[in-house]
């Protein structure tokens, strides 16, 4: 049996207190423009980090985020990885925020040894002039790793992997 979690990073007992709040489904089964999105969360090793909390918040179809959105849109969802390090949530495929921001859901990833969530952003690929306008993508100091922010279509649905740190490490903002 595992000692109490040290008070500096994140360990065995988060998973635990984060399991029961919220869900992962934003949208049930059979709405129309139901969007899987999915991926897997890797360590710098490209090993499967298997008890990782991801988070999603985004904006309604219409771009609105909550409160603002006339629907009730919940706009959150949180998903514990399973042991292959894989999340998945079924959304919907948010709008573009104040006209000016390319269509993306945010996403928070907590995971052991880190101190902080990690915050970042997964674009759609068949959004290419919004995204090449977006403030964000375009303000990233190397452009070339845009493309660690759009999703790729699969048989799923859009798939978004994350990379921790090393080759193809992910973006990820400070906040």
């Amino acid at each position: 049996m595992r000692g109490p979690t040290p008070s500096q990073t994140v360990g065995p007992f988060f998973r635990f207190g984060l399991a029961w709040l919220a869900g992962r489904d934003l949208v049930a089964e059979g709405h129309p423009g139901l969007l899987r999105l999915h991926g897997v969360v890797r360590d710098g090793e490209g090993d499967p980090v298997t008890d990782a909390v991801v988070e999603i918040w985004q904006a309604d179809p219409a771009g609105k985020f909550p409160p603002r959105s006339p629907s009730g849109w919940r706009g959150f969802g949180r998903c514990l990885t399973g042991p292959d390090g894989g999340y998945s949530f079924a959304t919907a495929k948010p709008g573009r925020v104040d006209g000016m921001q390319a269509p993306h859901i945010d996403i928070s990833l907590f995971a052991r040894g880190l101190l902080q969530r990690l915050v970042t952003r997964v674009y759609f690929p068949d959004e290419g002039p919004a995204n090449s306008s977006d403030p964000v993508l375009t303000s990233l100091p190397d452009p070339s790793r845009a493309e660690t922010l759009v999703g790729v279509p699969d048989g799923l649905g859009l798939r978004f992997d994350m990379c921790l740190q090393g080759p193809g490490e992910t973006v990820f903002f400070a906040w």
